[in-house]
C-alpha cells in the first residue's frame, strides 16, 4: 500500500533517459527569420521519443492517426486507451496554418489581428489507471504570424504541470526540481517566474482551487532571441521524461481500491472543468477549426461529479486540499 503525505526518500529513475544536448549559442547575431523547419523537426523527434518511452512502460502500443485540416496543416495523434498503466493518454503533434488569427489569440495581441499565422507543437496528457500516479500535462509550441511589409512576429510557449490525486512530497519536489533544472541554464529568474505563472494559470477561479500542484508555464516568449528561446523550449520538452517517469515507476504498482478510484474520478472532474472553461489551447484549437478528437483527447475516460462533497477530516483525500493544492515553494 502506498501512503500519501510525507516524503519517502529520494526518487531514482528506473528507466534511463538519454539526455538531448542543447547547445547554447554564444553569438548575439539573429537569423533574419525563425527557422520553422528546424522547430518542426525537433517537435517530430520529441513526439517519437516520448511515445517510445511510454510504450516501453505500458507494454501497449499507441494508436497512430494522421489527419489533415481543411483550412491548412495537419498533425499526428498518438493515443493509448485501456493500457496496462495508462487508462488514457495522448501525445499529439500538430502544425496548422491560417489566413487570419483566431479570436482567442488576437485577444491578447490585437496588433496582430488579421495576420496570417502558423502554429506547431507537441501536447500530451496522461491519465494513469492507478490513483496514486498523478495525471500529467506537457506542451511545447511555436507560433508565428506574418503580414506583407512586416517582419514575422513569433514566440514560444509551453510548460508542464502535475495533477496528483494523493500527494507525495518527494514526488512533487522532484517534479519541480526537474522543471527548475530545465530552465536554470537560461536564467535563474525563469523558474520562479514560470512557476508563479503556472500557479496562476492552472487555477479554477469558480472553485477558488488549484487544478494540481503546478509546475511551469510560459507563453508569448521570445525574450532570448530565436536561437536561445528555441533552446529553452527544447530543454523543457526534453526534461519531461526526467520529471515524470520516476514518479510513474515508483507509484504504478501501489495497491488501491474502490475508495481511491472513486476519489480519482471525482478529482478528474476538476480537470475537465479547467480544460473546457479556461484552457487556451483548447479554445484556440476549437476556434481555429482544429481536429476535435485530437483537441479533446486530454479528457479523462471516467469522471464523477458530486453535489457539495467534502473529504473526511484527517483523511488522505483531505490532505490533498490542505497540504498540496495551495501554491507553495517546493524547491
Amino acid at each position: 500500500m502506498c501512503h500519501s503525505g510525507a516524503a519517502q526518500g529520494t526518487i531514482a529513475p528506473i528507466i534511463r533517459i538519454a539526455a538531448r544536448t542543447v547547445t547554447l549559442p554564444t553569438s548575439t547575431s539573429e537569423p533574419a527569420a525563425p527557422s520553422v523547419l528546424q522547430v518542426k523537426d525537433y517537435l517530430h523527434a520529441l513526439q517519437e521519443s516520448i511515445v517510445a518511452a511510454l510504450e516501453k512502460i505500458d507494454g501497449h502500443a499507441f494508436l497512430v492517426e494522421s489527419w489533415q485540416r481543411p483550412e491548412g496543416g495537419g498533425g499526428s495523434s498518438r493515443v493509448i486507451e485501456e493500457g496496462h498503466v495508462f487508462e488514457r493518454g495522448g501525445v499529439n503533434f500538430s502544425h496548422v496554418t491560417g489566413a487570419s488569427l483566431p479570436p482567442s489569440a488576437a485577444a491578447s495581441r490585437p496588433d496582430l489581428a488579421g495576420r496570417a499565422w502558423q502554429a506547431m507543437g507537441v501536447s500530451l496528457v496522461l491519465h494513469p489507471r492507478n490513483p496514486y500516479v498523478p495525471t500529467v500535462h506537457m506542451n511545447v509550441r511555436f507560433f508565428c504570424t506574418s503580414a506583407a511589409g512586416h517582419e514575422p512576429v513569433w514566440w514560444f510557449g509551453g510548460g508542464m504541470d502535475l495533477t496528483p490525486y494523493y500527494g507525495f512530497e518527494d514526488d512533487v519536489r522532484h517534479f519541480h526540481q526537474s522543471c527548475k533544472n530545465a530552465l536554470d541554464p537560461f536564467g535563474g529568474e525563469l523558474y520562479p517566474r514560470f512557476k508563479a505563472w503556472c500557479d496562476e494559470y492552472f487555477y479554477l477561479k469558480h472553485r477558488s482551487e488549484a487544478r494540481g500542484v503546478g509546475g511551469i508555464f510560459f507563453d508569448d516568449f521570445n525574450a532570448l532571441g530565436f536561437e536561445r528561446s528555441f533552446a529553452m523550449m527544447q530543454s523543457v520538452g526534453d526534461g519531461f521524461l526526467r520529471a515524470y517517469l520516476p514518479l510513474l515507476e515508483r507509484r504504478q504498482d501501489c495497491a488501491y481500491g474502490e475508495r481511491e478510484r472513486d476519489f480519482q474520478a471525482y478529482r478528474r472532474g476538476r480537470y475537465v472543468e479547467f480544460n473546457l472553461v479556461f484552457d487556451r489551447g483548447t479554445l484556440f484549437g476549437l476556434q481555429s477549426g482544429g481536429r476535435t478528437e485530437s483537441i479533446l483527447m486530454s479528457m479523462p475516460p471516467i469522471v464523477k461529479w458530486r453535489y457539495n462533497w467534502q473529504p473526511a477530516a484527517g483523511s488522505a483525500e483531505a490532505a490533498l486540499y490542505t497540504d498540496f493544492l495551495p501554491p507553495k515553494q517546493w524547491v
